[in-house]
């Protein structure tokens, strides 16, 4: 079972329960894949809200490494999610929400999980 307060969550990938927590050494992995320079800009870009499928990819993928489990990129990528690109959508949304926050002026500007009477947004953050 995740624990939310180390910044775990679980997903449904390919029909199995995964934990996914970006560790240091993920968010580390992220700012060289990204050219940010720490993990303010880090925070920047996915505040923005604008995250591109590969994106999408990067920060799943090392959110699963550093849920222990040894996937590349290229094996997340053929990876299914409940509910198609939205699915995808809301995992990074939660994984950003439970690393950066939500009080934090430097968290991304995402949701979590969007409610049923809510449409899924094409971006987290988006409007």
């Amino acid at each position: 079972m995740p624990n939310l307060h180390r910044g775990e969550i679980e997903a449904l990938l390919d029909g199995v329960p995964r934990t996914l927590v970006l560790t240091l050494g993920a968010l580390a992995e992220l700012e060289a894949a990204f050219g940010d320079a720490d993990m303010l800009a880090l925070a920047e870009r996915f505040g923005r809200g604008r995250l591109s499928a590969g994106d999408c990819v990067r920060v799943i993928g090392a959110g699963l490494r550093g849920g222990g489990h040894d996937l590349s990129n290229d094996a997340v990528a053929l990876m299914r999610a409940e509910g198609g690109a939205a699915g995808f959508i809301d995992i990074v949304a939660r994984l950003l929400t439970a690393t950066f926050g939500a009080s934090n002026s430097a968290a991304p500007a995402v949701d979590a999980a969007p409610r049923a009477e809510e449409p899924v947004r094409p971006f987290p953050g988006g409007g």
